[in-house]
């Protein structure tokens, strides 16, 4: 049986050269049998054979079969010539219509949940860090468990805050930049306490001129009991006489309060830590110039470096109040240093923050037991104070004897029950 269209010999069989062919042309050049769509023609229907035995070509007339009939699909429409989907050659990408697959859209909740848990990641583990880079700088020297016969413990938080003269470090152009002196050893130069409980924070200067009884006590170091004999001195010779421990003591049994954290820094460590925060500003009510101290500022606003902080928190000679005028310029001092270190210019910007911790826990003398959440509650009291939501006060006074600041034994106890019971203080000092 013939399956050639009529009119279409047989020997044109023959001579076919496409793949698998044994004539010696290539394949390219093999006459392709094109594909007619639809019934085939009926015989003698009006087509004759083509000379030479070559089927007839069809006409391109819109891209269509001579007849202009769509019944004609010659392969290369669909880029299907050699067989394969999607127009762009043997496995090209596609659907068949010449077109590359639309890209997958992004997973964008996907890749939310991957940033937020390397970010999450990468913070915990700098906060991590962080604490106990800080904590290891910490340095916990004071041993409060060889202070003896100590006051119950009230509600509530209780500091001692101790600035000492000690020059420990410090070269002889430091000592003379800071107008520090060189003597040995070290005294405090000043004494807060401060209280932090649910009714705000309640800061009160104790003068290092405070008349004060040493009790009996247990040597820091040689662990020699030492028996009271009510012998009456100055309260920063306690600290002279055997350091912090003895202080403590010394301060619990004046006023029969407990004690829970003690706190010290010496001269070099205060500059550095004002330098490392770039300044504190401060609004000196008056005209002040003291040799002793070095400070030398003219009336009004303005930024207190290192240096120029020391000299003001340590003036006294130049102040009609001498002492009890000194301990308030301290206390606004350190309220505006802790206000400073809490702004978010501080704490957000770690070539600030770094710099500020480093100087400041290096600085620090606190005791065995103080932890990064204390000193933290610390610095937010005083900020409190700073802020107005506290209370800053001298301790109350009522004369002197022999040179020596007396304390007004009623208002002492009742500051001290207040404190104790966490209320609100209603007492009042110079």
């Amino acid at each position: 049986m013939n399956d050639w269209p009529q009119g279409w010999p047989d020997d044109n069989r023959g001579t076919g050269y496409g793949r698998g062919s044994a004539g010696p042309q290539p394949e390219n050049a093999r006459v392709m049998r094109q594909v007619r769509r639809g019934p085939a023609a009926p015989p003698g229907g009006g087509h004759q054979a083509p000379p030479y035995g070559v089927p007839q070509q069809p006409s391109y007339v819109d891209g269509r079969g001579h007849d202009g009939h769509n019944d004609y699909d010659s392969g290369y429409n669909t880029g299907q010539v050699y067989g394969n989907h999607g127009g762009r050659g043997p496995g090209g990408p596609g659907d068949g219509s010449g077109m590359y697959a639309p890209r997958p859209a992004p997973d964008w909740r996907r890749r939310i949940k991957v940033t937020s848990i390397t970010v999450v990641t990468v913070l915990v583990v700098t906060l991590v860090g962080t604490y106990f880079w800080a904590d290891s700088k910490l340095n916990r020297d004071v041993d409060l468990s060889k202070v003896i016969d100590r006051p119950e413990k009230g509600e509530g938080t209780n500091y001692l805050i101790v600035g000492s003269d000690s020059r420990e470090g410090m070269s002889a152009e430091e000592k003379k930049k800071l107008h520090t002196g060189s003597a040995d050893g070290k005294r405090t130069d000043s004494m807060m306490l401060l209280h932090t409980g649910d009714n705000g924070p309640t800061l009160i200067s104790l003068p290092r001129d405070s008349d004060v009884e040493i009790p009996t006590f247990v040597g820091s170091e040689s662990g020699k009991r030492y028996e009271g004999t009510g012998r009456h001195v100055k309260l920063n010779a306690a600290y002279a006489e055997d350091g912090p421990e003895l202080l403590v003591r010394t301060v619990e049994f004046n006023t029969g309060l407990h004690i829970d954290h003690y706190v010290e820094i010496g001269f070099a460590g205060f500059a550095n830590i004002v330098d490392a925060v770039g300044g504190v500003e401060m609004d000196i009510p008056q005209d002040i110039k003291d040799t002793k101290s070095g400070a030398d500022f003219k009336k009004g606003k303005q930024t207190l470096n290192g240096e120029e902080a020391l000299a003001f928190v340590r003036t006294r000679y130049a102040l009609a109040g001498s002492d009890l005028d000194r301990t308030k310029n301290q206390q606004k001092f350190l309220s505006a240093l802790a206000n400073q270190v809490a702004t978010p210019g501080t704490v957000l910007n770690p070539f600030k923050l770094y710099p500020t911790m480093g100087a400041g826990l290096d600085s620090l003398v606190v005791d065995k037991d103080m932890g990064l959440f204390d000193l933290a509650d610390m610095f937010w009291a005083m900020k409190g104070v700073s802020g107005g939501d506290g209370k800053s006060m001298n301790i109350p006074i009522s004369g002197s004897s022999g040179g020596n600041l007396v304390w007004d034994e009623a208002k002492v106890k009742t500051l001290v029950e207040q404190l104790n019971n966490d209320e609100k203080v209603t007492v009042s000092g110079d």
